[in-house]
């Protein structure tokens, strides 16, 4: 009877610690979505779709397609001048976002870079710093 007690037990504890493991990776990049839909989805949509004729999507976009690596950037800066999305000239001013952490910035553009590209992008800190400080102005 102990033995058989013994083993569900073991059953039960190993069952809890691989739904544990297995529940964690459901979204590894859930702060990065949180942050996106606070920051980015108003405009930018939460699906990524942009908002008409006025503000490019970042879900497909061939702008952003080419290179990720230029989203600190806009993040940071924001950008003043025409841009082509996917065939369509977009000349909304985007504002930028000074107070954003460099930490805060690394996780939305790496769930943008998952969430609709299959790429992760997993910026450090490190390449953060190094790439806003080579950003035109």
């Amino acid at each position: 009877m102990n033995k058989l007690l013994g083993s569900a037990l073991f059953l039960s504890v190993l069952s809890y610690v691989i739904f544990s493991a297995t529940a964690c990776e459901v979204n590894t990049y859930a702060q990065g979505e949180v942050l996106y839909k606070q920051y980015c989805g108003q405009c930018h949509m939460d699906d990524g779709s942009g908002l008409g004729a006025n503000i490019p999507p970042l879900a497909n976009s061939d702008y952003l397609a080419k290179d990720l690596t230029i989203l600190p950037c806009l993040i940071r800066y924001g950008i003043k001048e025409p841009m082509v999305v996917n065939g369509v000239t977009y000349n909304q001013v985007m504002p930028g976002n000074l107070e954003l952490a460099g930490a805060d910035m690394a996780n939305i553009i790496n769930y943008i870079g998952l969430k609709w590209y299959n790429k992760p992008v997993t910026i450090d800190l490190n390449t953060m710093k190094t790439r806003l400080e080579n950003c035109e102005k």
